[in-house]
């Protein structure tokens, strides 16, 4: 009974969101709020966490028995959240009397989405929720600037449950018509062999060069890592292949488990999809998602080049060779036998540049495209049948839960920074406590973000940054794409930073690593994450945004930047660096990356710190050459 329960509750949450998000519900004539949707995906989530989480956080044993408690709080879920989606007309025209029967409903969804929260992702979040619904209670007795309006309990309940601008308000929106769909779609893709495909892909590629094995983990999760809207889980998939790989090829353990995660963490940056962030901040800026795709390709593609010259330079320097021949899937069969997982993601790039369909119309279809190729071929003994299809939808929906919960979690705290008006006066304190000055800011705001950051989702991090510390960075005069850029990129970085890093302790699991060593690890590959957002915050044009020459140049420069400051952290480029040559190197790239502002002159200094760090460059290339044709020499 409890299996079947859960199946059908995990089955209809998709299904759900396919309706709405393909509009079959005005189709047949049904006229819906969105709010009405939203409320009947709360009554699915809602006796789903309970039912599948413990107490305690985690999921709970499938033959464990369910506590009557958590039976209760199913009903109540249900029964709320289905009363509110049932009677939503009525409730919507009198809101502003604040109904009694809405007041009781939205309080208990309130009290159930937070409880249901910190099961599906810990303690964090939820002490987050619970201190802004503290302070939308006791705001008003607060002193200074931070002051918030005093607020009736009724009306904070009714607002923060009921309204648009709170738990249904555009993150579970968003939500529910994009990132489950695209979760669907990542769901049917792997279940078709499309994880397998793009590993093998990676390996045929880069398995025949020199630190191959580590080449192999940085393209895998850069081609699939985008989709899987999970860090964590990317490298739970792709790790146990890529790891072990890794290791036997020579590379320390630590190292190992640092490029995986840094790489699984890199996909969530990557375009087309990151992870469903890019369609969450086009919502938010009202702008183009092809607009957010652009501006965040440089970065990402910057953030893969200094792994992959990492992983290269750390071959060179501790001579790890390719991968064995006969162990490398020969790239034509590879392609030959996979080829159609490319067609879903042609259909992808079609749907939402040529059709300007939605994004959720977008991945539907190109869950169609793959369907008849998988039902009809098969890869490594892998394709759809009717069973699998089945699976994956309910999989889908139980993976969606907590993404469903945390969206419901930002609406509250969005609500409770409109009502109390602690939004704006958030972003005054943060501009206050850094003087005015824009790089204090930002380095303030860069901690917070890894902070804020810690132990959540691609999606519940950039909905937590976009709301509480964008919005100061936007006032202090930094293009918007580029100030929730730089949080989301910061936040992302949690997942390797120390003490949480969950994404490299998750990788130190699989490599048998100490977890802090592969966290350092994991950062120091990591590195220009932490720089990169400094410099497209002062050079728009990393952005692909200004002038094709300003393009040309601060690319040119960060790419030259990137790989000599690379080479130094290794102590390897054309030969070793050591001693003083190693940081003379260093300090000629960071030279190279500094944004324009902080250069003194004009763009003749650019060129000019550009042709430097070329020449250091060839100089040494040249008396490396020199000692190798002399030493050769000698032993002769």
């Amino acid at each position: 009974m409890k299996r079947a329960i859960i199946t059908g509750l995990s089955a209809a949450l998709p299904l759900l969101a396919l309706g709405w998000a393909l509009e079959v519900f005005r189709a047949v004539g049904l006229a819906l709020f969105a709010e009405q949707v939203l409320m009947a995906m709360l009554a699915l989530t809602l006796p789903l966490a309970f039912l599948t989480l413990s107490v305690r956080g985690g999921q709970r044993d499938a033959d464990a028995p369910v506590p009557f408690y958590d039976i209760a709080a199913a009903l109540l879920g249900f029964a709320a959240a289905g009363y509110a989606a049932v009677h939503y007309g009525r409730i919507f025209e009198t809101l502003f009397a604040r109904p009694v029967d809405a007041t009781i409903a939205g309080g208990i969804l309130i009290v159930l989405v937070i409880e249901a929260l910190r099961r599906a992702t810990g303690n964090f979040l939820a002490i987050i929720v619970g201190l802004f619904l503290l302070y939308a209670l006791v705001g008003h007795l607060v002193p200074g600037d931070l002051q918030g309006r005093r607020v009736a309990l009724d009306r904070l309940t009714i607002y923060l449950s009921m309204d648009s601008n709170g738990m249904l308000g555009m993150p579970l929106m968003v939500t529910a018509t994009v990132v489950i769909m695209f979760v669907l779609f990542g769901s049917y893709l792997t279940a078709a062999g499309g994880g397998q495909f793009f590993t093998d892909l990676a390996m045929a590629s880069m398995g025949r060069y020199r630190g191959g094995s580590a080449k192999i983990a940085v393209v895998a999760s850069a081609l699939f890592g985008s989709i899987s809207g999970s860090a964590v889980a990317n490298v739970a998939s792709t790790g146990v292949i890529t790891i072990p790989l890794m290791k036997r090829a020579g590379f320390r353990s630590r190292i190992a488990g640092g490029v995986e995660a840094v790489a699984s963490t890199g996909g969530q940056l990557m375009p087309p999809v990151m992870g469903a962030a890019a369609f969450l901040m086009a919502e938010l800026l009202q702008i183009g998602y092809d607009q957010v795709m652009l501006a965040a390709l440089v970065p990402a593609l910057i953030y893969f080049f200094a792994v992959f010259v990492q992983v290269d330079l750390i071959a060179v320097r501790d001579g790890i060779a390719a991968i064995p021949e006969e162990n490398i899937p020969n790239g034509r069969s590879v392609f030959r036998r996979g080829w159609y997982f490319l067609i879903p993601f042609a259909v992808l790039i079609a749907a939402l540049f040529w059709w300007n369909l939605r994004p959720g119309e977008a991945a539907f279809w190109s869950m169609m495209s793959l369907f008849p190729l998988g039902f009809l071929l098969r890869y490594e003994g892998q394709g759809l049948t009717l069973g699998i299809v089945w699976e994956s939808l309910c999989a889908s929906g139980r993976v969606v839960v907590d993404i469903i919960l945390i969206g419901a979690a930002a609406g509250i705290i969005i609500g409770v920074l409109n009502i109390t008006s602690l939004g704006f006066a958030l972003t005054l304190s943060l501009i206050d406590f850094a003087g005015g000055s824009l790089i204090l800011l930002l380095i303030m705001s860069a901690v917070l973000s890894v902070i804020l950051g810690m132990g959540m989702p691609t999606v519940g991090v950039y909905i937590l940054l976009a709301t509480l510390i964008a919005p100061s960075l936007i006032e202090m005069g930094i293009e918007p794409i580029a100030a929730h850029l730089f949080v989301m990129y910061f936040g992302m970085m949690s997942m390797v930073t120390p003490p949480v890093a969950i994404a490299a302790f998750t990788a130190s699991v699989i490599a048998k690593a100490p977890p802090v060593g592969t966290a350092v690890s994991a950062v120091a590959l990591a590195w220009t994450a932490f720089i990169v957002p400094f410099v497209f915050v002062f050079e728009p044009a990393i952005l692909l945004s200004g002038s094709l020459g300003d393009i040309i140049v601060d690319i040119g420069r960060l790419v030259v930047g990137v790989w000599i400051v690379s080479g130094s952290l290794v102590g390897q480029l054309l030969g070793p660096l050591k001693g003083v040559k190693r940081v003379l190197f260093g300090l000629i790239g960071v030279l190279a990356l500094l944004p324009e502002p902080a250069l003194p002159g004009n763009d003749a200094v650019a060129w000019a710190t550009l042709g430097l760090a070329l020449l250091c460059v060839a100089i040494d290339a040249v008396f490396s050459r020199g000692r190798k044709v002399s030493g050769s020499r000698k032993q002769a």
